[in-house]
């Protein structure tokens, strides 16, 4: 394992953000708009959250790394409240843009490489020899992008094991290039990851 040692996070930012994360993620199962829906979205949370905190101490992230998962969190939890296609931020961004759809899961996706990307980042550099540069970069796109097929799969299964019940899930809104989109976003959101906080990053793991 690597010496780097992350500037960490102060516990009074920990227990916030743990905060704003658990109350989100309360009240958006209280009258969610599709309860299995919301069910498949927020599972992603409730198992990130446990593995946070037992490795608060043992393996800390850096700070910008634990803002990044809480941010990916909410998008998730809303996503799972609403629906991707009836969330109003997408209803929103259809109107200003002239979008012919709710596109809110475009956003989903995105975070889905963007966030990914960096998680990837700071285990390689923190448990391999690997050093940052071109390699390195290639890994954490690659890692972004197994984890966004990987997604897909699952929505695939859902469709298998649910059928017509999982249509909300899915959020494809009647698109034949919904799954490619997907992937694509999730490329592009790991790629801007890398190319606007690789320097940020590397402060936080005191890199020179």
């Amino acid at each position: 394992m690597s010496n780097i040692q992350p500037i960490p996070l102060s516990p009074i930012a920990a227990y916030a953000l743990l905060g704003l994360v658990l109350v989100a993620l309360v009240g958006s199962g209280i009258h969610p708009e599709d309860r299995l829906t919301w069910f498949m979205e927020i599972i992603w949370v409730v198992a990130a959250i446990p593995a946070l905190v037992l490795t608060y101490k043992k393996f800390p992230l850096t700070r910008l790394l634990y803002v990044l998962i809480a941010v990916h969190c909410l998008i998730l939890i809303l996503g799972g409240l609403y629906t991707y296609a009836k969330v109003p931020l997408g209803f929103w961004m259809q109107e200003w843009f002239s979008f012919e759809r709710n596109h809110y899961d475009r956003l989903g996706h995105f975070a889905q490489g963007f966030v990914p990307a960096i998680l990837a980042r700071e285990l390689l550099l923190r448990h391999t020899p690997l050093k940052p540069g071109a390699w390195l970069n290639y890994l954490c796109v690659a890692a972004a992008l197994s984890f966004s097929a990987f997604f897909e799969m699952i929505e695939w299964w859902a469709a298998l094991i649910f059928g017509g019940d999982a249509d909300a899930f899915l959020a494809t809104q009647g698109d034949p290039w919904d799954t490619q989109w997907d992937m694509f976003l999730a490329m592009v959101g790991a790629l801007l990851a890398l190319a606007l906080l690789t320097r940020w990053h590397n402060r936080e793991l005191r890199i020179p």
